[in-house]
């Protein structure tokens, strides 16, 4: 059998290109985000609710967070970390899918609850008041589980779970 290598080694390469720029296609699609996820649980008249949280503690992380995602579904959510405790603001700006932002003080109190926010908007959302934490969720998801300010919420950034 003879085989032309130049040839050969010419396919190789034209293969290996395709399977790298698909690669590169799959990872670049990706959702830009936190990578690790956490159980946090809220207590609430009704009982626990847990939910499975992605970490914001950068702070390229804090200023992408939930941006440009299609859809968050229910039960999941992420975590702002913004130790120390400070007055805290958000917004919406390139984020698509409405969201309840739950203001959480040092202690694990919730302090205020930001329910059906705007999507792709600039106006500001306050904390108003000291906020450790924020903990986004889906649209919905304050009235759905009854969680209220005053709610004590369960993570190791309130010294809990």
């Amino acid at each position: 059998m003879n085989f032309d290598r130049k040839a050969v080694w010419s396919v190789a390469k034209g293969w290996l290109a395709a399977i790298l720029v698909i690669i590169g296609c799959v990872v670049a699609s990706a959702p830009v985000g936190a990578a690790s996820f956490q159980p946090l649980e809220i207590v609430t008249k009704n009982g626990v609710q847990v939910f499975s949280v992605e970490m914001a503690t950068t702070e390229e992380e804090k200023q992408t967070g939930l941006m440009y995602r299609k859809e968050l579904p229910d039960g999941k959510g992420m975590l702002f970390d913004f130790n120390p405790e400070q007055e805290v603001s958000m917004w919406m700006k390139n984020t698509y899918v409405s969201l309840d932002m739950i203001f959480i003080r040092a202690d694990g109190r919730i302090l205020r609850i930001a329910e059906n926010t705007e999507p792709l908007s600039t106006k500001i959302i306050s904390s108003r008041g000291p906020a450790r934490a924020v903990l986004e969720v889906v649209a919905g998801t304050a009235q759905k589980y009854g969680i209220r300010p005053g709610d004590r919420v369960g993570h190791p950034l309130f010294g809990s779970k």
